[in-house]
């Protein structure tokens, strides 16, 4: 009797420090959730973000991780399905239990995540370009706002370098990000005097690949006397059959310049760059720009693409968004140290200010109130290679301003999220 009560203390006593001795090995590592496409539409954008944030974590745990513990990555695949984005984002925060999020590419899979975040207060790094018209507590914007990339585009194509466009056409992929970056880019060139006639407005489904259509209709539009230039908000594969087309038209940037606002190195990979020499994009970071932090930034990825037998890891590129990933997760990294925490509020007000300095040559800062990053602006011109000539950037960061000047009844509202 007294051996059986012993046995059953001493597996009852295993079965405790294995739990502890669980519980410790989850308690060494933290949890990120990293929510990107990689399959659907999207998948030619975001699987290279999915990638830099596993290359970012890999160099954050060689060099001793965070507050002495290993970040542990858990990867989802939303597939390009905007609800299921909402239930991955639910997924990762509620059961993975990850203390942070870095993800969603579309305004539409983040504006699907939000509630989410919101209700059970987790914290969502956004990597890409957006329309702004938003300020979430729950969220850092480290892709630009329209002010620190379609507005200095559109400038730039009335300028005198930029060719003196007098027409334009706003042509986007049909959902909340092109509509919204349009609706300011039209209420900005009327402030600049340009005619309704002298604006024409065209969207396309996700993954359409017929432009056709578009492209005569634009050919028609530039014939019509003044100088014209199309600004693209399209997103994801329908910018390879865009430029196909444009390529077998024959319109080339010296005579219709297109400048893209999600087309990077990323995207040209997939696409015949040669009709395309001379068109440009607007963006934070190009992989050509020549510093010490880029060179670093460009092997560290190359590596990692030829160590992980990556597709094509001997052509892999980085881009914008990339590099925005990267910079988030360090500055992430940095504000849990300062909060000596992963508490989603301490370090949300640990975030402010932190700074990093970043591939794009410039050193970085989270502002102090309004989530989102100051950001140099280049404009780039495509070459044959696939990669970009810049032709023009700003003399500096610049501040983001979520909500835009040129949308009416923005003047009152709060450079801050609410909570803070």
């Amino acid at each position: 009797m007294s051996n059986r009560r012993n046995f059953i203390k001493a597996t009852v006593l295993a079965a405790a420090l294995s739990s502890i001795g669980m519980a410790a090995h989850a308690a060494d590592t933290i949890k990120v959730g990293i929510l990107h496409s990689l399959s659907g539409t999207m998948a030619i954008s975001e699987t290279a973000l999915k990638e830099t944030a596993l290359m970012t974590i890999d160099e954050i745990n060689k060099s001793g991780g965070v507050m002495g513990k290993k970040l542990e990555p858990v990867v989802v695949d939303p597939a390009s399905n905007w609800p299921l984005f909402a239930e991955k984002a639910r997924q990762l925060l509620s059961k993975d239990k990850v203390d942070v999020v870095f993800g969603c590419w579309t305004s539409v899979s983040r504006k699907s995540v939000l509630p989410v975040f919101k209700e059970l207060n987790g914290l969502l790094f956004y990597p890409v370009q957006y329309e702004g018209e938003e300020l979430e507590k729950n969220v850092f914007y480290t892709g630009a706002a329209p002010n620190q990339q379609a507005i200095p585009a559109v400038e730039y194509l009335m300028s005198k370098d930029g060719g003196e466009a007098k027409r334009f056409v706003l042509l986007g992929t049909d959902y909340v990000y092109p509509r919204t970056t349009n609706k300011i880019l039209r209420a900005f060139l009327k402030s600049k005097g340009v005619a309704e006639a002298d604006i024409m407005e065209e969207y396309t489904p996700f993954g359409h690949s017929d432009y056709q259509t578009i492209i005569a209709k634009i050919k028609k539009f530039a014939s019509e006397g003044k100088k014209t230039a199309v600004v693209s908000t399209i997103n994801g594969d329908s910018n390879v059959p865009f430029y196909k087309e444009l390529g077998n038209a024959g319109l080339k940037a010296t005579d219709v310049p297109v400048v893209a606002f999600s087309v990077g190195e990323e995207e040209l990979r997939g696409v015949d760059t040669k009709p395309l020499v001379g068109h440009l994009a607007a963006w934070n970071y190009f992989m050509s720009l020549k510093n010490p932090q880029n060179e670093k930034f460009v092997k560290m990825y190359k590596d990692w693409a030829a160590k992980n037998k990556l597709p094509n890891a001997k052509t892999v590129v980085t881009n914008d968004p990339m590099e925005a990933t990267y910079v988030g997760i360090h500055m992430w990294k940095q504000a849990v140290e300062k909060a000596k925490s992963t508490e989603v509020d301490k370090v949300i007000a640990a975030m402010g200010g932190q700074s990093f300095a970043a591939p794009s040559g410039y050193t970085l800062k989270m502002d102090e109130t309004n989530h989102h990053l100051w950001k140099p602006v280049f404009i780039g011109e495509i070459k044959a290679d696939g990669q970009f000539n810049v032709v023009w950037k700003s003399k500096g960061p610049i501040r983001a301003q979520p909500w835009s000047p040129f949308i009416a009844g923005n003047e009152n509202k709060k450079d801050a999220p609410e909570g803070k």
